[in-house]
Order: C-alpha cells, then structure tokens, then sequence
C-alpha cells in the first residue's frame, strides 16, 4: 500500500489516492451499488435464520448502500424488512403496520420489536 502513496506530497493527495484505491472510479462504485441495490430488493429471511441474525445480514446491506450514497427512509425499511419475513410473522407485521408510526420506527427498534416477538 506504501508504494502506492508514496509519491504523492501532500495529505491530501494520499487520501484521494487512498479513497481511489478503496471505492474504485466512479463506474466501480456504480457496479457495487447496483450489486448492493439487488441483495437489497432480493433478500429474504431463510429457513432457521434467527431475528438476529436476519437483522445483522439485512442492516450489513442497508450500511453497505448508504455508504454508496443511497439511503432510504425508517418507512421504507421497515415496509422492506417486513415483506422479507416468512409468512409465520404476518400477524406481527400487520399489528406493527396498524399500530406503529413507521415514518419514525427505526430499524433497531424494529428488529428488538421482532426479536421479542420471536422468543
């Protein structure tokens, strides 16, 4: 890695040096947000996953995306990771649709919400 910023003569120049060589150009980060938008509209929760391990996988995307710029609202994920759980958890998802503000549920309070009702 040394070598590779070694030429450059100022603090700024190694950083966009060492961004460049992390993010890759801009058709990269486009190929990775692609990729990071598609696990996203594809996930689903498998057979035997827990809540929680569901919630590290689908909150490892959601980080993923908002570090290539694209971000989305507590409703518009709370309506994803609902429509990602199996059909046993349609009762819950439709009590929280009805009862819950999904404009200001945040995600962590949403899997704690669902990691609840699991036990």
């Amino acid at each position: 890695m040394f070598n590779k910023i070694k030429t450059c003569a100022t603090a700024k120049e190694i950083w966009e040096k060492l961004t460049q060589i992390g993010e890759g150009n801009d058709e990269t980060k486009e190929k990775k947000l692609i990729v990071a938008q598609q696990k996203y509209e594809s996930i689903k929760m498998k057979d035997g996953e827990t809540m929680t391990e569901f919630d590290e996988r689908f909150s490892a995307v959601v980080i993923e995306l908002t570090i290539l710029g694209k971000e989305y609202s507590n409703r518009e994920l709370a309506l994803k990771v609902m429509r990602a759980l199996p059909r046993e958890c349609d009762v819950k998802t439709m009590a929280m649709r009805k009862f819950k503000d999904l404009n200001k549920l945040e995600l962590h309070d949403l899997f704690a919400n669902l990691k609840a009702y699991e036990f």
